[in-house]
């Protein structure tokens, strides 16, 4: 039987409501693991919990293409592996490589570094974005053919998804001019958002993957936008504790990643 309902479509399968759970799951965990200090070792966190035991340090520039380029490779082989698609699974691929490669492009020529990655959570990351990618578009590819959803939500998805991708450049590119070429040392941003809240690029990261489950419309990339919004509300918790940590002038106002709630 079709689990459908005025705007979700998913084919029955046990493996898509499986892997859907499993995903949220995950990301739940991880994101609860960042509020109680259990970080990915990635950026300001890259040196956290140091349990003394060895461990491999890539620079953050190789790191962060480890976490991106798997998925940017999957959402271009898709176009090959499945074509021929209806217009909601050739947006939903577009979106998905679109934006990974944007994170590609942004660690090649736009951030500026002074941390590190751990090799663990790179590999780890990576293999999350890019099984989430691959699943997504296999998922979609699974649910061609069948009827569409009452109420089509596709281009809502593409106006939330370009709003979230524009506003999450705009405040990497901000993050990036706050430091001169070379100078390593973290300072409190300033401008666009980041006035009101300490983390607007994963705001707007949320609002991305909230774009890209409207765009599909489908199970899997629901608890995907669920598990996300969760993982980065936990890692925006936690960056804000570490700024109020480092900085004793850091406004007490500012929020995490929704101004004046959270």
């Amino acid at each position: 039987m079709l689990l459908m309902d005025n705007s979700i479509i998913t084919p029955p399968s046990f493996l898509i409501t499986a892997m859907s759970v499993l995903s949220l799951v995950s990301l739940v965990f991880l994101g609860c693991s960042e509020i109680m200090g259990k970080h990915l070792k990635y950026s300001k966190f890259w040196n956290v919990n140091n349990s003394g035991k060895s461990q491999v340090k890539l620079s953050s520039r190789t790191g962060m293409l480890i976490f991106y380029t798997p998925a940017v490779l999957a959402g271009l082989a898709s176009f090959w592996i499945f074509p021929h698609q209806g217009f909601r699974f050739l947006l939903l691929t577009s979106a998905l490589t679109f934006h990974f490669f944007k994170r590609d492009f942004e660690v090649l020529f736009i951030h500026k570094y002074s941390g590190g990655v751990i090799l663990d959570s790179a590999i780890l990351i990576g293999a999350l974005y890019f099984a989430a990618t691959a699943m997504m578009i296999y998922f979609q590819h699974l649910s061609e053919g069948l009827p569409e959803p009452r109420i089509d939500l596709k281009y809502v998805g593409m106006v939330v998804f370009l709003l979230g991708i524009s506003g999450n450049f705009y405040h990497h590119y901000l993050l990036s001019k706050m430091r001169e070429d070379g100078e390593k040392q973290y300072k409190i941003p300033k401008g666009g958002l980041f006035d009101r809240i300490v983390c607007p690029h994963y705001l707007f990261e949320i609002l991305t993957f909230w774009g890209i489950f409207l765009i599909s419309q489908n199970l899997y990339a629901l608890c995907c936008a669920l598990g996300v919004s969760f993982y980065l509300m936990g890692r925006s918790y936690a960056t804000r504790k570490w700024y109020l940590s480092k900085f004793e002038n850091f406004p007490q106002d500012v929020k995490a990643v929704f101004p004046y709630v959270f």
